[in-house]
């Protein structure tokens, strides 16, 4: 059984408009350090602190959806592929990417970072 990780937010994000809602690169994880910081004491009711409890589970680590990720630059890679890897197109140009996702629908091979376009 999995346990789905709460999001861990820097401590008073939701406090400070320059670290508010619409910030969201400000609002990652940074270790409070105050005195009397609440988030610190691990009180109740106040945002949960990272903790080696929430660490992944090893037979789940460095897997993306589940499956294990392989970075795929040219269509002779794609090959190596199977139905229990998730592949990750490098950064190569438009007409070798077009060609890859094709063949990745073709073998029915899920594609981690298409980003909006159809998966």
């Amino acid at each position: 059984m999995t346990n789905k990780r709460p999001k861990f937010i820097r401590t008073d994000s939701f406090r400070l408009p320059r670290l508010g809602k619409n910030r969201k690169n400000k609002q990652v994880w940074r270790r409070a350090r105050g005195v009397h910081s609440k988030v610190r004491r691990m009180r109740k009711s106040y945002p949960p602190m990272p903790t080696v409890g929430y660490k992944t589970q090893r037979k789940n680590l460095g897997k993306v959806q589940g499956l294990k990720p392989i970075l795929i630059h040219n269509l002779a890679e794609l090959s190596k592929a199977t139905k229990e890897n998730i592949i990750i197109i490098a950064s190569v140009g438009a007409r070798k990417k077009l060609d890859i996702i094709k063949k990745a629908d073709e073998m029915k091979i899920k594609i981690a970072n298409l980003g909006g376009a159809k998966k």
